[in-house]
């Protein structure tokens, strides 16, 4: 298989180069010339992620270098488990995402890229910097990944003061090859910087540059395999299309659900439920598509305003009343995020982090109105991330799980960043990505 940009201003290329470089040299997105399809019966016998994994994703591997290499990167990223558990309420379930070695559902796509990235042949002796902005918790997956990976250094740019305090931890424990840079602005400058560098060809002659972020065709298309697995479980015990809530920022995990409903996995309708950052609300209520600045909400990562992916999203449906049919979308304000923390654990003892309460409390909305069917919240992050949201509204401490656990006690270190590009491209020019 092919890939080409979403700006079409870039020839079809092959899968593994397509992940080298991140982005599109016209600035787009790499997306597949065309998109596999399946019935579940393609999947018969295959039960666990990395399984399901090597077997959603062959057709998009057909061709490459890489092909003969997919179940092993399937086997080496997929080491735990995305378990599909019921709510309290009928019908209600959560996908659990959250128990890789930084308790987010980003482990699972940087893991996969990380495997790909060390399998692919590369030209220049000098080692690739993976540049990647994180809202909150893409970087710590990123650092996790390639911590020690010979031939590679990372370098994390997070907005200062907009991160949680664990969170900001987990940026800086990783020391050699990767380096957390705080940046004195907002996501969206930290993403803004990161495109201008990977766009920079001048820049990228003298250092090879690769990117970790959602924008990364290795990032999502693995993440297309917990939906999958989810999916078929629940199809195979109920004989149910299983839907979904989203909780998203940057589309790449509700564009990876997209992607395998649309590749013809039991998926049924999938909606997405954001912060008080309105650019995808107010677009699929009408409205024409307007970036606008991000504010900070308690659903930290999920502080976007510019939405990298949406290309993508308009690439799957070009048409925009189509696009605006297939999905709903909600805003869900801070007030909101901490009455359903709060009231989801005094009713029923669960516990989630903000981000999966924007999700819990579009589902509870939905339901008021009469909304039927099996749907599925996805939990994006262990809400021991958030324990200074968490705990004041439960009245009580949030285990922390282990993996967490050795980070959060290991020493930590970032350093400031300015906003403006020269000081990027001086860090990067810089052998500032190889100190500890």
């Amino acid at each position: 298989m092919k890939y080409v940009s979403t700006r079409g201003g870039t020839r079809a290329t092959s899968l593994s180069d397509a992940i080298a470089a991140g982005l599109a040299p016209d600035g787009g997105l790499y997306v597949p010339q065309t998109l596999p399809r399946f019935v579940p019966d393609d999947f018969a016998g295959r039960e666990s992620l990395a399984d399901i994994a090597a077997r959603l994703l062959a057709p998009f591997f057909a061709g490459d270098a890489l092909e003969s290499e997919l179940p092993a990167i399937c086997a080496e990223a997929c080491t735990f488990a995305a378990p599909l558990q019921p709510l309290a309420t009928a019908n209600d379930f959560v996908l659990e995402l959250f128990h890789g070695p930084t308790a987010a559902f980003k482990d699972f796509g940087v893991r996969f890229l990380a495997a790909c990235m060390r399998r692919i042949p590369r030209a220049s002796s000098q080692p690739l910097t993976i540049l990647v902005a994180t809202s909150g918790d893409t970087g710590a997956a990123v650092g996790a990944a390639f911590a020690g990976l010979s031939g590679f250094r990372v370098a994390i740019l997070y907005p200062d003061g907009r991160v949680s305090p664990r969170q900001a931890h987990q940026l800086g424990c990783f020391g050699g090859n990767v380096h957390a840079l705080r940046v004195a602005g907002s996501f969206d400058d930290c993403q803004r910087l990161v495109k201008q560098a990977l766009s920079d060809a001048c820049l990228r002659e003298g250092n090879p540059l690769g990117s970790a972020n959602s924008i990364s065709l290795g990032r999502l298309l693995p993440q297309m395999a917990y939906y999958a697995q989810a999916a078929l479980s629940h199809h195979r015990a109920r004989g149910e299309t299983l839907n979904f809530v989203v909780p998203t920022g940057n589309l790449g995990n509700a564009l990876a659900g997209m992607l395998a409903r649309a590749a013809g996995l039991p998926i049924g309708r999938i909606a997405l439920a954001t912060n008080a950052n309105r650019t995808l609300p107010d677009f699929f209520a009408g409205d024409d598509y307007r970036p606008r600045d991000s504010i900070a909400t308690l659903a930290n990562a999920m502080d976007v305003g510019a939405p990298s992916n949406f290309e993508r999203l308009r690439w799957l449906y070009p048409d925009a009343d189509t696009l605006r049919h297939e999905f709903s979308v909600e805003a869900i304000d801070d007030a909101a995020i901490r009455a359903t923390i709060r009231d989801r654990h005094a009713r029923f003892g669960e516990v989630f982090c903000p981000h999966t309460a924007t999700a819990i409390r579009m589902l509870e909305t939905m339901r008021a109105k009469g909304v039927s069917g099996d749907w599925c919240t996805v939990a994006t992050a262990h809400p021991a991330k958030f324990e200074g949201i968490v705990e004041p509204l439960i009245g009580q401490p949030v285990t922390v799980p282990p993996a967490l656990a050795e980070l959060l006690a290991r020493p930590t270190h970032s350093q400031p960043l300015a906003t403006d590009y020269a000081a990027l491209s001086g860090f990067l020019e810089s052998d500032a990505p190889e100190q500890v």
